[in-house]
């Protein structure tokens, strides 16, 4: 594994692990009140699309970070409809 492929998948790691505490917080507290519809709708369209991206050109670091990127900020999305 090259050094820029170790580079995408420290980024990919980062930027993936952020929206855990969020996800965490909204499953403990059964509270979405103040996470906005908008901004995740988006994000998991924009994290889809990257998701695409990544599939098409076949590169892993693109692939793995907004799989998992998409799959949070979607359970997020679906409780804040559960918890309305």
């Amino acid at each position: 594994m090259d050094g820029v492929t170790v580079l995408g998948l420290v980024a990919a790691t980062l930027t993936t692990v952020c929206l855990l505490p969020q996800l965490l917080k909204v499953y403990r507290t059964k509270s979405a009140r103040d996470i906005s519809t908008g901004m995740f709708a988006l994000y998991c369209g924009g994290v889809f699309l990257w998701l695409s991206y990544g599939i098409f050109l076949m590169n892993t670091p693109i692939i793995i970070a907004n799989f998992f990127a998409f799959i949070q900020a979607l359970v997020i999305l679906l409780m804040k409809a559960k918890y309305k």
